[in-house]
Formats: structure tokens, C-alpha cells, sequence
């Protein structure tokens, strides 16, 4: 009597999971940043011990906005959130332009990917 049903329910939950698992594989993600802005500070030229070097700069980005109840665009407090972003360029040409070109105050912009790991140099400076 139960022993149909419960077959069915198995084989769905079975299917279900090979389905999940496969799904899982075949899966995409996206790591890609765009960023716009000033530079806060000359790149420097780092390198750990046997490892190649990499360009570091900082990169503030600013957003703005009004704040106020009137419905005129134009009346209200202007309000601004600036957020630094840390830089580094690996690619060994695109490092060195950078590191030979981009000054403090400089605007550009930045394509590139976020990665939170941590790099120290041969004096363990981050």
C-alpha cells in the first residue's frame, strides 16, 4: 500500500539531488569590479622574495547624493560617501605603466576583480 508512493518519493529525491550535484558543477559565478575615481597616493613597488612584483595605489570613489522632503530636484542638503578602494596590478606590463604613470589626484578608471587575500612583502609589510 505505502510502498509505491514511497518509491516515488525516493526516486524523485534521487533525481532531485543528482540534478542539484550536476548543477553545482556546471555552475557559473562573477567576480568582475568597475571602478571609477581619484588616486590617494602614488603607486609603490612592491615584491616578496621570489615572487614578481605588484603595483599598489589607493582609489577613492564618491557617491553623492540629495537629501531633503522638498520634490525640486534641485533644493536639499548635498550629501557625499567617499569609499577607498586598495589596488594592485600583477600584469606585468599594465604594472609598470601603472606604476611609471598614475599619480596622486590622477582620475581613472579600473577593471579588474576583487581577491581579499593578503600579500606581504620581504619586510612583511601589507
Amino acid at each position: 500500500m505505502f510502498r509505491r508512493p514511497v518509491l516515488q518519493v525516493l526516486h524523485q529525491f534521487v533525481r532531485h539531488a543528482s540534478e542539484t550535484a550536476a548543477s553545482l558543477v556546471l555552475e557559473r559565478s562573477l567576480n568582475r569590479v568597475q571602478l571609477l575615481g581619484r588616486v590617494g597616493q602614488d603607486p609603490v613597488l612592491r615584491q616578496a622574495e621570489g615572487k614578481n612584483p605588484v603595483t599598489i595605489f589607493s582609489l577613492a570613489t564618491n557617491e553623492m547624493w540629495r537629501s531633503g522632503e522638498s520634490e525640486v530636484y534641485q533644493i536639499g542638503d548635498v550629501s557625499q560617501k567617499t569609499t577607498w578602494h586598495r589596488i594592485s596590478v600583477f600584469r606585468p606590463g599594465l604594472r609598470d605603466v601603472a606604476y611609471q604613470y598614475v599619480r596622486k589626484g590622477s582620475r581613472i578608471y579600473v577593471e579588474g576583480k576583487i581577491d581579499y587575500g593578503e600579500y606581504t612583502d620581504k619586510n612583511n609589510n601589507g
